[in-house]
């Protein structure tokens, strides 16, 4: 059953976020698409493309101020991001990262933006300021479920998923959920291009805390995650603690004032093989 109930997705979406970065400092006009002058010699420069995606004056201001505790260079390199991809953003919200990938992919490349549709009066605003007068005229919106992405077989060279999947196993009392796990992962696997990549950033929680951590604290033990994407079919390539947090004891709610926003997160980056 997906989750209906406005008061637990405004739980969910405050705690991931995702209302982060309000919308009404949005550069007038179309944003500046292409990766900017990067120069391509040899094998290709995934920091320089991050970089250059993080620089553009079309970015708003507000997105700009979580830079610094987001790290959204280091995240982008992470994710092997480049210039004509074809990007599946999971739970955009309101589009701090749609931004990010739609000036990394430029002009040639296209970004799926999703979110359920059960988190559109709480971003929807946001992400039509972000959208208007087609300032981000390579990226499309998507509302549906997770356990069934509005994506064809194979046609993403990149999935992302940013600091969600934690929620697949957030319990509200209604008994309402996000998806069964397996179901979500299997989709994602489903629209991923053999040989190309799904990323995943989210809160961590101690390892081997159960996934009802998802629910409690709205963390999660990367083994969890790893488990449920090789169980789909994808390889662990490459994993990254940019964003971790020696600070963050991981036994406490995501949004406890002591450590909202910085929290202890991991990131990892998945292989679909050919």
């Amino acid at each position: 059953m997906t989750i209906t109930k406005a008061g637990a997705i405004a739980a969910i979406i405050a705690v991931g976020g995702l209302l982060a970065g309000c919308a009404d400092t949005m550069n007038a006009g179309p944003a500046q698409t292409a990766p900017g002058d990067v120069q391509m010699t040899g094998e290709i420069d995934f920091a320089a493309i991050a970089a250059a995606a993080v620089a553009d004056p079309a970015r708003p201001a507000d997105d700009r101020e979580a830079d610094a505790r987001r790290k959204p260079a280091t995240a982008l390199e992470f994710f092997r991001i480049e210039p004509g991809m074809s990007v599946f953003e999971i739970e955009a919200g309101n589009g701090w990262y749609t931004e990010l990938l739609s000036h990394a992919v430029g002009a040639r490349g296209d970004v799926v933006m999703q979110n359920p549709e059960g988190f559109i009066p709480f971003v929807g605003e946001q992400i039509e300021a972000r959208l208007s007068g087609d300032r981000l005229s390579n990226v499309r919106q998507s509302i549906s479920n997770f356990d069934r992405l509005d994506g064809a077989d194979e046609s993403a060279d990149l999935v992302t998923w940013v600091q969600g999947p934690h929620e697949l196993f957030y319990r509200p009392e209604d008994g309402a959920s996000f998806g069964d796990p397996a179901a979500v992962f299997a989709e994602i696997h489903r629209i991923t291009k053999p040989g190309r990549v799904f990323v995943v950033i989210d809160h961590s929680a101690l390892a081997g805390a159960p996934d009802a951590t998802g629910d409690d604290f709205h963390r999660i033990d990367k083994a969890i995650i790893i488990a449920l994407a090789e169980a789909a079919g994808f390889k662990l390539e490459a994993e990254s603690d940019f964003l971790a947090n020696a600070d963050d004891t991981r036994t406490i709610p995501v949004f406890d004032p002591s450590i909202r926003g910085y929290t202890d997160q991991f990131a990892l980056r998945f292989r679909k093989p050919d």
